[in-house]
């Protein structure tokens, strides 16, 4: 007995001592010299693109002030709250306590209205970083800036620094955004004029192509989401900064503070030297031409000309808008114009390729870890014959200028050109320019822990998940801090995703090997494959962190996971539960559409989460034909749901004394080709089956039409089918006029209503 109470007794205290050092300690314990900021966060009205709108200011600006650090300093930094919301403040690609990190109801508590929270950290590193808040939508509305931290010791060759924050700016409330891209409608690209409407398609010579994206459900090439009317620099759509002078090395610490866009940078005059990417010293290279995802930082060295001014060119990904800046004065030396992509183009090369698209972003029943299932049927492929090319990961990968490529190509001389540049579309997106200037790989007797995360999105309900799973319908990661955690992330989505992983630096697996760059955030480009690998988190391995797409829309809506050491929670987080950080990426948004035409009016009502859905629809012809409905569904799989309800109808036309009210139940199911399909039954055993579709045929003109097919056997009426046999059919076919977001001109005809024309109004 005694022996069973020793041992408990030692078990206990072991426990004990592992809860209480596995959260480091806190405070400024090594004395060192402490540096203080103070912001305040505001809601003020600002005008960022022609518009005087509500943002969310620091310190009165937006962007947010550069926080100035030495290495080797400890910060402390005061939030004021004096808005009608609750915030936070993340510290992105800092090393620190799990504590200060601030993703609300996570590491840290969320700061209410009218408090002030005290964020402390040693500062432990050195270079390029930023700040910006954690809740909801709050970084798109400004809540956001820089850091510039400098080393303790200068060891590259510049005379001054320049903080350039780029950021996107619109002006409808971010919520609105959201609710905009979960009713799955074209207008952001139509208001882009990035959109590729079936005119544009079949000029091109591109249908056979358009037709296998929409048998893997998949509109076109989309590579944006959302329409912006400015992009800054510092918050200014152009900045000029003439103080430099002739001679002068300016150290250009550029932070892509975007909340979803992602840019290509080019500069005028001499090549500029790349010398650090996410606050981490790489090996310099002279190098123009940079794709920045959101959230990633670059600096670059340049030397300001005797004779003119550098000019910094930056332009959205998908060529919707650009943002400049001047480095000296003078004549301006002109940055190279990177040309807008060709959608068209890259749908007729994917479609070459057989690209397998379409992967699912909501699964049936998901498992509680999902974390290392890789669907085969999914991933990049060529289907062709024995005698080319199969599409592996190193070809896809391979710089275009290597010497594999060239064996390959020469070896391949069956391949068409369309062919090897289909290989090529997305290989300038890679890392291989980014060389570490020290070893950084792991000791290879270390335990590897290998995870799978493949990037699967569904671009019309606008759900975004890993594996199939969203962030609501998942387990914590599970990692150990004494095993290397190799995670690859596998991209069956046509969007950019850059991943970020709070509180940890990775390696990034790219040609470089063991010198393989440091990095916070990796963009993984479309339908690639990108490797990532870290050990620890430079020596506290406590806590939750999270890790997430940065685009800011996709996690939101799903795309996010949460990494674990699986030690205890810190017991200041006690009354904050993490399912209220969960519950924030799969709250309803609701929409409507009402139409008012000359032969009828409808109005259409959804609430809708990522598995619920209810919906309210009533049609009213002139001739006095009535319909309305309200259903229930619940979303089995991404195109699969399963419904009920009640239908109610007049039984004759030009009488509405007689209203017949049944209940419904069914299915519906989005099918190849992106018709939607619904299969009922009422109570009194009438089968329906109804099949719609809308195209859109010009860059604002759209064309739909629904089939709709009833048969009435009189079962319950306990007659014979063959006695009363009836069925009914209805159709309607039209086309749309979108005016702006909201409002549209439509025309149709109905075989129930006649013809007509009149407006659409969205809200």
């Amino acid at each position: 007995m005694n022996k069973v109470l020793l041992t408990f007794l030692a078990m206990f205290a072991l426990f004990n001592v592992k809860a209480q050092t596995a959260r480091p300690e806190e405070g400024n314990v090594n004395n060192l010299p402490v540096h203080e900021y103070t912001l305040t966060l505001k809601e003020e009205m600002v005008n960022k693109a022609g518009k005087q709108v509500k943002g969310m200011t620091i310190n009165g600006s937006i962007p947010g002030p550069t926080l100035e650090f030495t290495e080797g300093e400890y910060a402390v930094i005061y939030v004021k709250n004096e808005m009608s919301v609750e915030t936070s403040i993340h510290w992105h690609g800092m090393l620190l306590p799990n504590f200060m990190d601030g993703v609300p109801y996570l590491t840290t508590p969320p700061i209410k209205p009218g408090t002030t929270f005290k964020y402390e950290f040693p500062i432990k590193q050195s270079g390029t970083y930023w700040y910006h808040s954690h809740t909801m939508f709050q970084e798109q509305s400004g809540v956001f800036g820089s850091l510039l931290i400098n080393p303790k010791e200068k060891t590259l060759d510049y005379d001054k620094d320049l903080v350039l924050m780029l950021s996107d700016w619109t002006n409808e409330k971010p919520k609105n955004v959201m609710r905009n891209l979960k009713r799955g409608n074209e207008w952001y690209q139509m208001k882009k004029g990035t959109s590729t409407p079936l005119n544009q398609v079949i000029g091109r010579g591109a249908f056979g192509a358009q037709l296998d994206f929409w048998r893997q459900r998949m509109e076109g090439a989309d590579i944006a989401d959302v329409y912006y009317p400015a992009f800054l620099i510092n918050g200014e759509e152009s900045v000029e900064y003439p103080q430099f002078k002739p001679g002068e090395k300016v150290r250009l610490r550029i932070i892509n503070g975007s909340a979803s866009s992602q840019f290509w940078m080019t500069f005028g005059g001499e090549t500029p030297m790349l010398v650090s990417a996410d606050g981490q010293n790489v090996v310099p290279i002279a190098h123009n031409k940079t794709f920045i995802a959101t959230a990633e930082t670059y600096d670059f060295i340049v030397t300001v000309p005797q004779n003119g001014k550098i000019e910094l060119r930056v332009m959205a990904q998908d060529g919707s808008g650009t943002t400049t800046a001047y480095i000296g004065k003078g004549k301006t030396l002109p940055a190279e114009v990177v040309p807008k992509p060709d959608k068209i183009k890259m749908m007729q090369q994917m479609a070459k390729m057989d690209m397998k698209m379409g992967a699912h972003a909501l699964k049936f029943k998901p498992k509680k870890d999902e974390r290392y299932e890789m669907k085969e049927e999914y991933g990049m492929q060529m289907d062709m014959d024995k005698s080319k090319m199969k599409m592996d990961d190193d070809k896809m990968n391979m710089p275009k200028d290597s010497m594999k490529y060239e064996k390959m190509k020469h070896s391949q001389g069956k391949m068409d050109d369309m062919e090897m540049n289909g290989m090529d579309m997305f290989s300038e997106y890679n890392y291989d320019y980014l060389k570490a200037p020290e070893k950084t790989s792991y000791d290879q007797n270390l335990p590897v822990r290998e995870i799978l995360l493949n990037l699967t999105g569904n671009m019309n309900r606008y759900i975004w998940s890993m594996n199939g799973v969203p962030l609501s319908e998942t387990d914590k990661i599970k990692i150990n801090g004494d095993e290397v955690t190799r995670i690859t992330y596998n991209n069956l989505t046509m969007m950019h995703h850059p991943m970020h992983l709070h509180g940890h630096f990775f390696r990034v697996i790219n040609e470089n090997g063991e010198y393989s760059p440091l990095k916070h955030t990796v963009n993984v480009p479309p339908m690639q494959k990108v490797t990532i690998e870290f050990y620890g988190n430079n020596g506290d391995e406590y806590g939750d962190w999270f890790l997430h797409c940065h685009i800011l829309y996709h996690m939101n809506a799903g795309m996010d996971r949460i990494i674990s050491y699986d030690t205890p929670r810190d017991p200041r987080m006690e009354e904050y539960p993490v399912s209220k950080l969960i519950k924030e990426t799969d709250p309803f948004y609701t929409w409507s559409l009402a139409e008012a035409a000359s032969h009828m009016a409808s109005f259409d009502f959804v609430a809708s989460n990522i598995r619920n859905q209810f919906n309210v629809s009533a049609e009213y012809g002139w001739n006095q034909n009535l319909e309305a409905e309200v259903t229930y569904e619940r979303y089995l799989h991404d195109y699969l749901r399963v419904f009920g309800g009640v239908n109610v109808e007049n039984e004759m036309e030009d009488n509405l004394d007689e209203i017949s009210t049944t209940a419904i139940a069914g299915i519906r199911y989005l099918t190849p080709y992106l018709f939607n399909l619904d299969v009922r039954i009422d109570n009194k055993l009438r089968p329906q089956i109804s099949l719609s579709r809308e195209i859109l045929i010009f860059p604002r003109t759209a064309i739909f039409g629904e089939y709709e097919y009833q048969a009435d056997f009189g079962w319950v009426d306990a007659l014979p089918a063959g006695d009363n046999f009836a069925k009914e059919v209805t159709w309607n076919a039209g086309v749309e006029y979108y005016l702006s977001r909201n409002f549209s001109l439509m025309a149709s005809y109905d075989n129930r209503f006649g013809a007509g024309g009149g407006l659409s109004a969205r809200f």
